[in-house]
């Protein structure tokens, strides 16, 4: 929990007397309701869903994708690196890269709107699915989930947040901090949905695989920005870093290298797959094309 104060360095002082390098694991877990509450609502109605619709075989590999996305937010929001991220900018970095690398995309491939459908009472599920069939339809939610505006958006959030005032006000505030953790994750999903909702032919494969590189070099030129510049951009952190012998220098080094070079990995081995599919199509494409051309020719001499 965020210490209630308007004054950083008293704030950060009292959390360092709470949190030391060596109580780190063992005392600084955060079971704050509002984080907890919400990741054991969404699991149970996952689970329910998936055991009332009963596949399990057939969809497993789904299922292992969003327990897997689930643990892995569930471990960026209530494990020590929360804690953590309010003393080293380089944490906080960590658990953003978590939330947008590998939990969003996680929950995304497996698609769980409808197993959490199963969870209700047909009734009112048919009345859920009315309504979510009605809000698909709606213009704005079909503009914001196209590529490119959900590509917009991600990218947007990522580097609005950044900005030094909002991203120190996060520090100080539960509600701030609560709204930059759900608008990472959120928009990410978003992105990632999109993502998996093209890639069905050889032209949405091609597209997944700008923006995917797209993705890897706004992230990588904010990464870069961090690590190489000689202001400090955070100086909130500057009290805090010395309990884990970093100069807050460093800290942001650290930070700007973990968004940078695992971002940039992540984004552009998911390009290099989706380009080696695009290529893949195409030459299928173009193979049955091929194919049909003789048929067709074939046919007319026969006539």
């Amino acid at each position: 929990m965020h210490t209630s104060t308007s004054n950083p360095s008293i704030a950060f002082a009292a959390l360092m007397v709470r949190t030391t390098p060596r109580s780190l694991w063992s005392m600084s877990w955060s079971w704050e309701p509002p984080i907890v509450l919400p990741l054991m609502l969404l699991i149970l109605v996952y689970l329910i869903g998936a055991f009332r619709r009963a596949t399990w075989r057939t969809l497993c590999w789904r299922h292992v994708s969003f327990l897997s996305g689930w643990l892995t937010l569930a471990f960026a929001l209530t494990s020590p690196i929360h804690e953590l991220g309010e003393e080293l900018f380089s944490a906080h970095m960590l658990q953003h890269e978590i939330l947008i690398l590998i939990s969003a995309p996680l929950i995304s491939a497996a698609h769980p709107g409808a197993t959490c459908l199963w969870a209700f009472a047909p009734r009112h599920r048919v009345n859920l699915g009315g309504w979510i069939h009605a809000a698909e339809s709606n213009w704005l939610l079909i503009f914001i989930t196209r590529p490119l505006s959900a590509w917009l958006l991600e990218a947007l959030t990522l580097w609005v947040w950044h900005i030094p005032a909002l991203y120190q006000a996060t520090l100080t505030s539960d509600w701030v901090h609560a709204a930059q953790h759900l608008s990472f994750f959120l928009t990410a999903v978003l992105f990632w949905s999109a993502l998996y909702g093209v890639g069905r032919s050889a032209m949405s494969y091609g597209a997944a695989t700008v923006y995917v590189f797209g993705t890897a070099v706004h992230c990588s030129a904010l990464g870069a920005l961090l690590t190489f510049s000689t202001v400090l951009w955070y100086p909130v952190y500057t009290n805090t870093t010395k309990l884990w012998g970093l100069t807050p220098s460093q800290d942001q080094q650290l930070g700007g290298v973990i968004m940078w070079v695992p971002s940039a990995v992540v984004f552009i081995v998911i390009g290099l797959v989706l380009f080696a599919r695009w290529l893949v199509e195409s030459d299928r494409r173009l193979q049955h094309s091929t194919l049909h051309t003789v048929l067709e020719t074939a046919k007319g001499d026969q006539s």
